[in-house]
C-alpha cells in the first residue's frame, strides 16, 4: 500500500490505467468502447473521477477489446509465460470460451472479498456460474442479449435469422457477430434446436447454414462491436447485434431498431477478472465501488446493459425512469423466457472451435 499506485483496467474495448495514492497498486481495465460512462461534452469519465476522489487512485481508461477472440489472441502469449499484461481488470464474456479458459489455466488472481463488502449486492441469478461457481475469480460487469438490429432508413423490420440470411434485398448489407456463442446460438435457435445443450447435429446444421450465407455473399463480414457505426450510417441494413449497443445509439439515430428474433435470442454476461500480475487490492476496491447501487445506476444509464447489482432499478426509477422502464435493460419475465444461455461445453469443443474459425476465415 502507498502512494504512486498505477491502475489499469481493460473492458471490451476499454483499457483503464491509473496513477495515484490510496490502495496502492496498479490498476488497468480492458473493455469495449461502450463499457464506461463518458461525458460527451468534456470526454471525461464521471464514475472513474468519483472513484479517484474516493480512493485517491487516478485512472486512465483505454479501449482494448473489439471482440474477446481478438483480445485473447493478444494476451495469450505473455500470460502463458507467466508475465503481466499491464492490466488490473479485464472484462470477458461468458458465451465465449476465453473467460473459462483464463480461470482454468490459472491466468487470473483471486478476488480479495474483504475489500468487496458490496459483493452482497450481487443478484442471486449471478452468484454461481459454471465457470466460477464460488465467484472466487470474477464478478459480473453487465449482461446483454444478442438479437437482430436494422436501420429503418435502409430496410423494413428484420425479424428472423431466415430473413437476415436469405432475403435478397439484404444481400451484402448484413454482418454477423464473430463470437461463437452469438451467431451460431441464434442459428441453432432458428433451426429449432437448443443452444444451451448443443449436439453435433445441431452444430453442424447451424455451421452449414452460416457458411451458406457467407458463400452467397449475404453476410458481408463478421464483426465485434464495430458493426454499430456502419449500421447507424446506413452502410449496413441489418446485423446480428448486442442489445445495449443499439440502445446507446437510439437517442441520435431513432431509425435504428433491435429485437429478439422470432425463435428467441441469446443472453450473456461480461465478467470482470484480474489477470496474472494485476493488483488484487486495487482491482477489488474498484469492483466494490461499482457494486454500490448508486454507481451501478450511473453506469447502467450510460451503457444500457442489464446490471448485476441489486437496487439499481430502484435508483434509476428516481433518476432516469426511461432506462428503468426499458425492456432492454430490465427485461420482463416474458423476454427472459425467450432468451437462452449458450452451452459452455460447446464453447470448449475443439472440433467446433476449428470449424468456427474456418467459417470466420481465420
Amino acid at each position: 500500500m502507498g502512494d504512486g499506485a498505477r491502475a489499469h483496467v481493460s473492458q471490451p474495448p476499454d483499457r483503464l490505467e491509473a496513477d495515484g495514492a490510496g490502495v496502492g497498486a496498479n490498476r488497468t481495465q480492458a473493455g469495449r468502447s461502450s463499457d464506461t460512462v463518458v461525458d460527451e461534452k468534456t470526454k471525461k469519465h464521471p464514475t472513474l473521477d468519483q472513484f479517484t476522489a474516493k480512493t485517491g487512485i487516478k485512472v486512465d481508461y483505454f479501449e482494448d477489446i473489439n471482440s474477446n477472440a481478438e483480445y485473447f489472441g493478444k494476451i495469450q502469449r505473455p500470460l502463458s509465460q507467466g508475465n503481466s499484461i499491464d492490466r488490473d481488470i479485464i472484462v470477458l464474456t461468458d458465451n465465449e470460451r476465453f473467460l473459462g479458459l483464463m480461470i482454468d489455466k490459472g491466468w487470473v488472481e483471486e478476488l480479495d472479498k474483504s475489500l468487496i463488502p458490496n459483493f452482497s449486492n450481487l443478484i442471486d441469478a449471478q452468484k454461481s456460474p459454471p465457470f466460477d461457481p464460488d465467484r472466487k475469480y470474477s464478478l459480473p460487469w453487465q449482461s446483454g442479449m444478442t438479437g437482430i438490429a436494422w436501420n429503418e432508413k435502409v430496410t423494413g423490420p428484420v425479424t428472423s435469422i431466415t430473413q437476415l440470411f436469405e432475403d435478397p434485398k439484404l444481400k451484402g448489407k448484413v454482418t454477423a457477430l464473430n463470437g461463437m456463442g452469438d451467431t451460431p446460438g441464434l442459428v441453432i435457435l432458428e433451426n429449432g434446436d437448443d443452444p444451451s445443450n448443443v449436439t453435433d447435429a445441431a452444430w453442424n446444421a447451424a455451421i452449414e447454414r452460416i457458411q451458406s450465407a457467407v458463400d452467397s455473399g449475404q453476410i458481408r463480414r463478421f464483426t465485434g462491436n464495430d458493426y454499430a457505426q456502419p449500421l447507424a450510417q446506413g452502410d449496413l441494413a441489418a446485423a446480428i447485434a448486442w442489445s445495449g449497443d443499439i440502445f446507446q445509439l437510439l437517442s441520435s439515430n431513432p431509425s435504428l431498431k433491435w429485437a429478439l428474433p422470432t425463435k428467441g435470442g441469446i443472453i450473456w454476461t461480461d465478467n470482470m477478472i484480474i489477470p496474472t500480475g494485476g493488483s488484487v487490492p486495487t482491482a477489488s476496491t474498484y469492483m466494490n465501488f461499482v457494486y454500490d447501487p448508486k454507481i451501478a445506476a450511473e453506469i447502467t444509464a450510460y451503457v444500457a446493459y442489464v446490471p448485476p447489482v441489486k437496487g439499481t432499478k430502484e435508483v434509476l426509477a428516481k433518476t432516469d425512469p426511461k432506462i428503468a422502464s426499458s425492456q432492454l435493460v430490465f427485461p420482463s419475465e416474458d423476454v427472459l423466457a425467450n432468451v437462452h444461455q449458450y452451452d459452455s461445453a460447446a464453447l470448449n469443443n475443439q472440433t467446433y472451435i476449428e470449424q468456427w474459425q474456418k467459417v470466420l476465415g481465420a
